[in-house]
């Protein structure tokens, strides 16, 4: 079985409804993530030229990400990447982020590109493409975008931080830092995930336990604020 990897098109638009399933109940199982995305903006995308689209030579389903465009087309973001259950353990997730990566740069090559992501299967993948961990403020401060953060389960942890942090880490690629590349050259940037990745593994954990530790502890502080006072009780002897 042959699983072809390509730009989405217009005989593809047929795929929107299961695309949106997926995405859903994947995001159900992880606990977090973006849960819902509507089946016309998917095909929007499609039409667009805008997304990758992963199929068998049988034309069963196995992935999908598609290409979004914030601040004016100043930063890239590739969403929505799902890979159907049957066809996962197989790289399937890296070739689409790079065909959705390659797709980016041909679209916007000025623009920065990034992501939101607790997954570290998918920050490996994004750091091999030259992705980096940055603090939110490095990412777009485009509203819309933000606002496509509601879906998600924690999104409270998010707007309690101020828009600082949450369970998800941003990685950015600036395709500025090519052009630095070529001026100097820097031992450490050698350096593959795999000696990295320990530490990120230990560093979500980390931040997962004090974010919803305080999480836990503000809701403990709503339950006490919003107790009712017990109604005095007049006890007949």
């Amino acid at each position: 079985m042959e699983i072809i990897v390509q730009v989405a098109g217009e005989q593809h638009l047929e795929y929107a409804q299961e695309i949106c399933r997926q995405i859903e109940e994947s995001a159900k199982a992880r606990g977090t993530g973006i849960a819902k995305r509507d089946p016309e903006y998917i095909k929007q995308k499609i039409r667009e030229g805008k997304a990758i689209i992963a199929l068998t030579d049988t034309g069963v389903f196995a992935g999908f990400c598609y290409i979004e465009t914030w601040s004016h087309g100043n930063y890239v973001a590739n969403s929505g990447l799902i890979v159907n259950p049957e066809f996962r353990q197989h790289g399937l997730a890296k070739k689409i982020k790079e065909q959705a990566f390659n797709l980016s740069r041909e679209k916007f090559p000025d623009a920065k590109i990034f992501g939101l992501t607790t997954s570290l299967p998918v920050m490996k993948i994004n750091s091999d493409l030259g992705y980096k961990p940055v603090t939110f403020s490095e990412l777009t401060n485009d509203e819309s975008f933000w606002k496509g953060c509601q879906s998600c389960v924690n999104y409270d942890i998010l707007t309690r931080t101020n828009r600082k942090h949450c369970l998800c880490t941003g990685m950015l690629y600036d395709p500025k830092w090519e052009e630095d590349k070529k001026k100097t050259i820097e031992p450490e940037a050698k350096k593959t995930f795999k000696l990295k990745e320990k530490i990120y593994e230990r560093w979500l954990r980390f931040k997962a336990f004090v974010l919803l530790k305080d999480k836990d502890k503000n809701n403990g502080k709503n339950n006490h604020t919003n107790a009712t006072k017990p109604e005095p009780q007049t006890i007949n002897a």
